[in-house]
């Protein structure tokens, strides 16, 4: 498994304050996830910042792994949110607002772009961590 998928011991505060960007829409995302799913948050490799685990078995394979219900990860110039789901899928998406998606991650320029009451209903939407 990459380092990605690994729950650590680090500080999820310290995580945040060191960042040099997204650090305020990092704290609101941090005490909206955290209260949606009742999920105490870990940084999982270096940069992801997970709500709750689950173990599934990938297509194909007998091999379980275990990932996290949600996640986010601020990078410099977004922040990427993780759902267990199709969102091309997703009729939600569409009314978010200013946001690119792949396969299961919406990328955030800034959380002002994004309609917050649709999100918070996305992640509760999926905050049980499987794909559907």
């Amino acid at each position: 498994m990459s380092l990605a998928t690994v729950p650590t011991k680090k500080s999820v505060s310290k995580f945040i304050n060191s960042l040099e960007t997204k650090k305020e829409d990092s704290k609101v995302l941090l005490k909206l996830i955290s209260k949606i799913t009742g999920k105490k948050p870990v940084v999982w490799g270096e940069n992801f910042i997970a709500f709750g685990r689950y173990t599934y078995t990938r297509k194909g394979s007998k091999k379980e792994f275990e990932w996290f219900n949600v996640a986010f990860a601020p990078r410099k110039d977004k922040i990427t949110l993780y759902l267990t789901c199709y969102l091309e899928k997703e009729p939600l998406v569409k009314k978010l607002g200013k946001v690119t998606h792949g396969k299961g991650c919406l990328h955030i320029k800034k959380l002002e772009d994004v309609n917050m009451s649709v999100l918070k209903k996305l992640i509760e939407k999926y905050k049980e961590g499987s794909w559907y």
